[in-house]
């Protein structure tokens, strides 16, 4: 009988410290999301820093909202679409794809095909 006491507890024990432990890894990954994602966001005060590597108090209450949501189950496109419908594209250093910015991507590819027709003309001109 002593035994079955001694041993509930342990279980006791050991149930206790998994969702402990569990509690301290989700938390982890919920930091590393946290990083992942202001790393691509642009801090509007700092201009051309991220969110993540800036100390502005604009930047802390953007990690503030961006670990709400992480904790509240959000996406990581959910919580980019919150921002861009909040603070404008700007906020993101890589644009969206869609279609208003359809010739900021294929602008690049535009110059590079005229590029090439301009230098074959000029060499078949010589």
């Amino acid at each position: 009988m002593k035994l079955n006491h001694s041993y509930n507890k342990f279980i006791l024990i050991k149930l206790i410290l998994i969702f402990f432990f569990v509690d301290v890894i989700a938390s982890e990954l919920i930091d590393e999301k946290v990083k992942k994602l202001t790393l691509e966001l642009r801090c509007m005060t700092c201009q051309n820093q991220s969110i993540y590597d800036s100390e502005a108090d604009f930047s802390n209450d953007i990690k503030k909202i961006v670990r709400k949501k992480f904790q509240e189950g959000k996406s990581e496109k959910e919580i980019k679409d919150f921002l861009t419908n909040r603070y404008g594209e700007y906020i993101l250093f890589k644009p969206l794809l869609n279609y208003k910015n359809l010739f900021l991507w294929a602008f690049p590819f535009i110059l590079l095909v005229f590029s090439l027709f301009f230098f074959i003309y000029r060499i078949r001109k010589r």
